[in-house]
């Protein structure tokens, strides 16, 4: 019974392991993974282990007392001109789904209505696309990978870069086929293709639908983290927004807000911030001339009310930053497609966290056996930004001890099979028995210098089942049991310090230099451009950088929230300034305030003060007073009234992705170049 539920996971785990492709491209987003995450949360003002203990004990206070911060949060929320939907399972959000965009296209009058989409696992969870297909709406995923797989027919393979199983060859031959594009393997022209293939459909688009990172509850705003531009796209452009928000996805407060985007990116991506950190308020308010008429947010159970009190309570603490996919070495070996159900049903949630829970809301009976793929070995708890205590997880989905969804029966675990289990008895057995556990050490050392005597790893038959794709490490000549040498001993152990824990490089900087000077410094290793100037002179090089690239016409705000005379002294020099179009190449803005610690410029909305000037054209000018600049992002959500607008778009550096083999590429759908003039600096 049991292997004939596992079946097609054994499957699929077997042609992932053959694969020669997916094998490459899992070890190099892992690899590159491993060293941006590190290199992140080096530069954390506090410790890593501090931090995490702030975000588990944040995100356990919100889960236990969920009832409450939600209503206050959706009562805010409402007062801010969203429309509140509450589904509580996947048909009830693709019923709401469908109404939305069936009134948005009679109110076009279309016979097809063009949705676009930025990505949302929950939209993966509760089948949107499926559903919005099959009534007749054309659905674009806007997320290069997503984008790809789509194409492709696929669904994502990991919960933050969807297309990491595919080479550059097969995006170069899929883009071939389906867009007509001339192949080839240059990352860059990929990247540019999507953008073209794209653009149009961001204009002519009906509704756009995202996700959500996280609900303040605090202040009834939405949260969301991208890179490549295309969540603005669909935030801003489109007349109706859909957001689709698990019910768990909430902070209670601004400062808690802080921690965790202090947490997710890095452990996402290896950012400090992501590109576009969007803090939406509501619909357009009168006078702003973008931003949806409408904004609706759908806040989905599906589940998760039943894992409040169970066993596996604590899988409603993740944040979904992939995290744990990435240090598993499971996961490493197999990536996300192989995770399928009892009769090959895809999960949108691979890997350790979706081990837990594709079985608590889709359904043990299909998803339990999941568990089993897990060497216990804590790798995920370890990288885990808010420290969830995945093994013990995992083991109580294997035991079957946990709470059924609302619409099945209890299920029993599938535990371990006889095998495995007559061998852990014998193990431990042997573990209580100092005698009997040396003698089968002393036994096992002789004979592995019997079957590698020169190498460091036994290859096994293949009738072990491990022997087909492993190879077992020779017993060590010198047990662990054995006296050791001290840690100082070790070579290599001085100078290594844990992650998380700020070099002396890094204090040294913060000691030298203000807020300002630490803007400088990130914006640019940002791929920004500062120039610095003084207030008297900012028009004259905002002027100067605008002749010297020919530019003629600039995409800008009105010029009562431009700094005084930039407007006047650009008319004045043949420059015109329009409201903002697809075809214009520069977009002028002020700025609300910057953020020191992560290089990030403040951009809201409001009236003469269009999002589209700093999204759509190819080059975004920010002008920024240095009194503005805040050394961190929690005392500029405290001080700055970003609430006052419908939307605020944080901005850390050009847009850019790396969906295609982890290859970095600067502009996708925002501008790929920003210059920032901070004004009132000395030269």
């Amino acid at each position: 019974m049991m292997f004939s539920r596992t079946a097609p996971f054994r499957s699929r785990i077997r042609s992932a392991i053959a694969d020669p492709n997916l094998q490459a491209a899992l070890d190099a987003n892992a690899a590159r993974r491993a060293r941006a995450r590190e290199q992140a949360f080096a530069s954390l003002p506090e410790p890593l282990a501090d931090l995490r203990a702030r975000a588990h004990a944040v995100r356990a206070e919100t889960i236990a007392h969920l009832d409450e911060h939600l209503a206050r949060f959706l009562a805010r929320a409402e007062a801010n001109g969203f429309i509140i939907h509450r589904a509580r399972d996947a048909t009830q959000a693709r019923h709401i789904v469908l109404e939305i965009v069936e009134q948005a296209r009679k109110e076009v009058g279309k016979d097809e209505t063009l949705v676009v989409k930025s990505k949302s696992m929950l939209s993966e969870e509760v089948g949107v696309n499926h559903a919005l297909e099959a009534a007749g709406h054309r659905v674009v995923e806007t997320d290069l990978g997503e984008y790809i797989v789509q194409l492709r027919g696929e669904r994502p393979s990991h919960i933050i870069t969807p297309a990491v199983h595919l080479r550059r060859q097969d995006v170069a031959r899929l883009f071939h086929e389906k867009l007509g594009l001339p192949y080839t393997e240059d990352v860059a022209a990929l990247t540019a293709a999507a953008r073209r293939e794209l653009r149009d459909l961001f204009l002519r688009a009906d509704v756009g639908i995202s996700g959500v990172n996280f609900g303040v509850a605090e202040s009834g705003s939405l949260c969301l983290l991208t890179n490549e531009g295309n969540g603005r796209m669909v935030t801003t452009l489109p007349p109706v927004h859909i957001a689709l928000m698990g019910m768990e996805r909430l902070v209670p407060t601004l400062d808690d807000l802080a921690l965790m985007l202090a947490l997710l990116p890095r452990s996402a991506t290896g950012q400090k911030l992501t590109v576009y950190t969007t803090l939406i308020q509501g619909p357009r308010r009168p006078g702003e001339a973008d931003g949806p008429r409408e904004r609706h947010l759908i806040l989905v159970d599906n589940g998760r009310s039943a894992l409040r009190g169970s066993p596996l309570e604590e899988a409603l603490y993740c944040i979904r930053c992939g995290a744990c996919l990435n240090a598993c070495p499971v996961f490493r070996e197999i990536g996300g497609h192989a995770y399928v159900g009892a009769h090959g049903e895809p999960t949108p949630y691979p890997g350790p966290i979706g081990s837990v829970l594709s079985p608590a809301l889709v359904g043990a009976a299909t998803f339990g056996h999941l568990a089993q793929a897990s060497t216990l070995c804590g790798a995920c708890a370890e990288a885990c930004p808010v420290a969830i205590d995945l093994p013990r997880l995992l083991l109580r989905v294997r035991s079957g001890t946990m709470n059924p969804t609302a619409h099945e029966r209890p299920v029993r675990g599938t535990g371990v099979p006889l095998a495995v289990r007559t061998g852990l008895r014998l193990f431990a057995w042997a573990a209580t028995h100092p005698r009997f556990f040396r003698a089968a050490q002393n036994a096992l050392t002789a004979l592995g210098g019997l079957l590698a005597p020169r190498a460091a790893w036994m290859r096994l038959p293949t009738f072990t089942g491990w022997g087909l794709g492993r190879d077992f490490p020779r017993p060590a000549a010198r047990p662990l049991r054995a006296p050791q040498v001290s840690a100082e001993e070790m070579p290599g152990a001085a100078g290594q310090a844990p992650v998380g824990e700020r070099s002396e490089e890094v204090r040294e900087g913060e000691e030298q230099g203000g807020a300002v000077e630490r803007f400088v410094e990130e914006a640019r290793a940002l791929g920004a451009s500062v120039v610095l100037c003084s207030a008297e002179n900012v028009a004259q090089e905002v002027l100067a950088f605008l002749q010297a690239r020919g530019v003629s016409e600039v995409a800008a705000w009105k010029a009562e929230h431009l700094p005084a005379g930039l407007a006047e002294t650009l008319r004045e020099a043949g420059v015109r300034l329009r409201a903002p179009t697809p075809e214009v190449r520069v977009g002028l803005t002020g700025a609300l305030g910057a953020v020191a610690e992560t290089g990030t410029v403040i951009i809201p909305s409001g009236p003469g003060r269009p999002q589209r000037a700093s999204l759509l054209p190819e080059v975004h000018l920010a002008v920024v007073r240095a009194a503005d600049v805040f050394p961190d992002l929690r005392s500029a959500l405290r001080a700055l009234p970003w609430r006052e607008a419908a939307m605020t778009t944080l901005v850390s550096g050009p847009s850019r992705t790396a969906d295609i083999e982890m290859t970095l590429t600067i502009g996708v759908h925002g501008p790929g170049e920003v210059v920032i003039f901070l004004a009132s600096v000395d030269k």
